[in-house]
C-alpha cells in the first residue's frame, strides 16, 4: 500500500511538472518578431548577453512593455560603458574602492569625460536621456512609459549603441 501511495504521488509531482512546463517559453527566451527599437545586426557578432538584451527591447516594445523595454535600455547602456572601459583596460576608473562598479550617472559621466576616446555629441546628448527613461522605469512609482516614450529616444539609442560598440572593438 505505501508502495501505492509513493508511486501515485510520484505520479502526481510529474503531471504537475508537465502542466506546469507545457507552454512555457523555452529558458532561453523567444527571438522578437521585430526589430521596431534596435536592429539585431547591429549587435550580431557581438557578445551573447548583448543580443539577448537587445532581443528582449525588442521583445518588450512590441509587447508593449516600455517599462521593462526602457530598464532593458537601461541595461544595455551599462554593460557597454563597462564593455568599453574593460576593452581600453582602465576598467579601475569607474570602479569604487571595494571594486564595484558605478552607478549608471557615474559611468555616463565617466565615459563622456575620458581622453582616451571622443564620444560624438549626438551620443553625449542621447546617454543622458536613456539614463534619465531608464531610471524613470525602473525607480518612479508613478510613472508608467508609454511607447512615444521609448518613441523619441530610439534613433539616439542607436547612435549611442552603435558609437559605443565600436569603441569596445566588439565589431
Amino acid at each position: 500500500m505505501k508502495q501505492l501511495v509513493m508511486s501515485a504521488l510520484d505520479a502526481a509531482k510529474a503531471i504537475r511538472f508537465e502542466v506546469s512546463t507545457y507552454g512555457a517559453p523555452p529558458d532561453e527566451g523567444i527571438p522578437s518578431f521585430s526589430q521596431q527599437v534596435l536592429p539585431s545586426s547591429l549587435v550580431r557578432g557581438t557578445r551573447g548577453y548583448i543580443v539577448i538584451i537587445v532581443n528582449q527591447i525588442n521583445g518588450t516594445y512590441e509587447k508593449g512593455w516600455y517599462d521593462s523595454c526602457a530598464v532593458m535600455i537601461r541595461r544595455l547602456i551599462e554593460t557597454l560603458i563597462i564593455e568599453v572601459f574593460e576593452h581600453y583596460k582602465i576598467a579601475s576608473k569607474i570602479k569604487n574602492r571595494n571594486g564595484d562598479f558605478l552607478f549608471l550617472n557615474d559611468l555616463i559621466e565617466k565615459i563622456i569625460s575620458e581622453s582616451s576616446w571622443n564620444l560624438g555629441r549626438d551620443t553625449k546628448v542621447s546617454l543622458r536621456k536613456l539614463k534619465y527613461i531608464g531610471d524613470k522605469s525602473a525607480h518612479s512609482r508613478r510613472f508608467n512609459a508609454r511607447r512615444w516614450d521609448i518613441d523619441k529616444i530610439i534613433d539616439g539609442l542607436r547612435v549611442a549603441i552603435e558609437e559605443m560598440i565600436y569603441l569596445a572593438s566588439l565589431k
